[in-house]
């Protein structure tokens, strides 16, 4: 398995695997919380990577992405400055359990520090359902720094 920059020959299997962690988070809920559409999805991580609005990073087999992690670049004073959000992390279950969750996070870090980025921020769902993925984050050195991930509907 190897990490590396996903490219925009990438961008349909990366979006599939969102709509892929989207279902699974839906399932574990129990809720519609996401409108998915692949072409929507495709056309707009297209747009996001070729305009570095979006990093992301492939665990690939071979040629073939089989996880992945993506990063922004967000500032705020809290946060002294540059920072960077996970807004995605996805491996595929068959490959679970191989570290490839631990290669990317390590990737986002060195990509972070390469910015000059004071930290990382990742939100899960305060839910048992996400106890899994708490436990991950944390094993990885996150910790918990506030209060609940609140949004809003613009459109």
């Amino acid at each position: 398995m190897i990490i590396r920059a996903a490219t925009i020959d990438d961008v349909p299997q990366i979006a599939g695997m969102a709509g892929e962690l989207l279902a699974e988070i839906m399932a574990r809920i129990g809720e519609q919380a996401f409108n998915f559409d692949l072409a929507a999805t495709t056309d707009r991580l297209g747009t996001f990577i070729s305009q570095e609005k979006y990093f992301v990073f492939a665990a690939c087999d071979g040629e073939i992405p089989v996880g992945f992690i993506a990063l922004y670049e967000s500032y705020a004073l809290y946060a002294e400055g540059a920072f960077g959000t996970i807004p995605e992390l996805y491996v595929r279950p068959g490959y679970r359990s191989k570290e490839l969750g631990f290669q990317l996070i390590s990737q986002a870090k060195a990509f972070g520090r390469s910015r000059g980025w004071t930290r990382l921020e990742v939100t899960t769902p305060p839910l048992p359902e996400f106890d899994k993925t708490l436990a991950f984050y944390e094993r990885e050195g996150f910790a918990i720094s506030g209060g609940r991930k609140l949004k809003i509907a613009l459109q």
